[in-house]
């Protein structure tokens, strides 16, 4: 849409109140952008659909968080609600074993631990930070409308719980609402991810049997012939249960969510023996195809942060992470933009190429999450070089600084293109055999 056609989409009411900058969202990266901005000494208006506390999925953290709570002031606030997360345990049927990696073997050894976490105290946590840093935060209100006026900036119309609405004009707009995707979808440029279609079921449970010791938080990773399944400890005793297929497996359902739901976990032995003596504890929740994307992530006046801009599947535990570093990045962006006008195009470009780049690094890992080739490699025992050094600093965030890996992660690729070619074969020789079979049985 063209900055005329956006111009058009404006909300009425030039008395509205005016603010610098107007983020939609609280979630992680709304309340890190307003944080940032309102600490600059901006006047930040955060305007929150929901009430915090309140559910949402997504409850394990990566190491390279741990900077970021503390650049914002939480580190120790996060600490007392978050349960220690030491590393990652891979648990393969195709292979008979289970793998598990710490991440103080990974190549960078500074930040050896994460947490998991719920995310309601989690993003509440965050939000109080916002707040107490001078943004004001309005919650209940779901925006409804956004415009670009010719002269610049944005007007945003918004309803509250009682059904009241709201207008203000801000010099720029922060859209930070997750995957409500609130601009890309009213500006139509919102694409569903077709490389990576992805659904998942899941809920929380009491009595699941943890690993024993210092892994007791480890994150676990369970592949079963449908996808894969998540097992994330919580601190009061809980843990996060779920399951990520394509969409194709979700329409086979023909009873109601919970009872598929533990259906689906009977088709997972590993899994299902974690569970044997553990209850449900909470409504089962369960999400369509999620893979999406937009096709930029800025314009004139505007930002989009977090999963306002994608998400793809939470395997990797990245969603946390990205949201809260795209939160940095973009107050650094619009900072210079409201500083400079004139160099905002320049500045907005740079903010989506360093935006990018990490969605990017995850990204072919998690296209390739289902494949045998990639399974293999990740339940091998150790890589050359400390190949395996570098994919565990990429799982633990370190997607931003990698220099020292780059070369390490090209030949991880490598590995597993060539892995690829095996399996390929075996696949030919398998059809050349049932062909065989099938002849046979004709002439007979």
């Amino acid at each position: 849409m063209s900055a005329q056609q956006e111009a058009s989409r404006a909300p009425s009411g030039s008395a509205s109140p005016h603010v610098d900058v107007l983020v939609i969202g609280g979630g992680p990266a709304g309340s890190t952008i307003a944080a940032l901005l309102a600490e600059r000494g901006r006047r930040v208006l955060l305007v929150e659909k929901d009430r915090h506390p309140r559910f949402h999925i997504g409850e394990s953290l990566l190491p390279l968080n741990l900077p970021l709570f503390e650049r914002l002031g939480v580190k120790e606030e996060i600490e007392r609600i978050g349960m220690v997360k030491y590393g990652v345990e891979f648990v393969s049927p195709y292979h008979g074993r289970a793998v598990s990696r710490e991440f103080s073997q990974a190549w960078d050894k500074s930040l050896p631990y994460s947490y998991q976490v719920r995310r309601s105290e989690f993003d509440h946590v965050l939000l109080r930070n916002a707040a107490a840093k001078g943004a004001e935060v309005i919650e209940g209100s779901r925006v409804t409308e956004v415009g670009f006026p010719a002269a610049g900036g944005a007007a945003v119309k918004a309803r509250d719980e009682n059904g009241a609405e709201h207008c203000w004009n801000a010099d720029f707009l922060v859209d930070a609402s997750g995957r409500d995707t609130f601009l890309a979808g009213q500006l139509g440029f919102k694409q569903r991810n077709r490389k990576h279609d992805s659904a998942a079921i899941f809920g929380h449970f009491t009595g699941a049997r943890r690993l024993p010791g210092k892994a007791e938080g480890h994150i676990s990773i369970f592949w079963f012939d449908h996808g894969w399944f998540w097992f994330i400890p919580l601190a009061d005793g809980s843990t996060s249960i779920g399951a990520v297929c394509p969409p194709a497996y979700f329409k086979s359902r023909k009873t109601d969510l919970a009872s598929f739901f533990m259906s689906t976990i009977a088709l997972c032995p590993a899994i299902a023996d974690r569970l044997k003596d553990a209850t449900l504890a909470s409504p089962v929740t369960a999400t369509g195809n999620y893979s999406y994307s937009a096709d930029r992530m800025a314009g004139r006046s505007y930002i989009l942060v977090g999963d306002a801009y994608a998400f793809i599947d939470p395997v990797f535990s990245t969603g946390v992470y990205l949201a809260m570093t795209s939160g940095f990045l973009g107050a650094e962006a619009v900072e210079a933009c409201l500083r400079a006008p004139e160099k905002s195009a320049q500045v907005l470009k740079r903010y989506e190429r360093r935006a990018r780049r990490g969605l990017r690094a995850f990204t072919w890992y998690i296209y390739r999450i289902r494949q045998p080739a990639f399974r293999d490699l990740f339940m091998s025992t150790r890589a050359p070089l400390r190949v395996d050094e570098a994919v565990l600093s990429l799982l633990a965030g370190d997607v931003f600084r990698r220099a020292d890996i780059g070369w390490r992660l090209a030949l991880f690729k490598f590995f597993y293109y060539a892995n690829s070619l095996m399996y390929l074969r075996t696949f030919l020789r398998e059809r050349r055999m049932r062909s065989r079979s099938a002849g046979l049985e004709l002439a007979g």
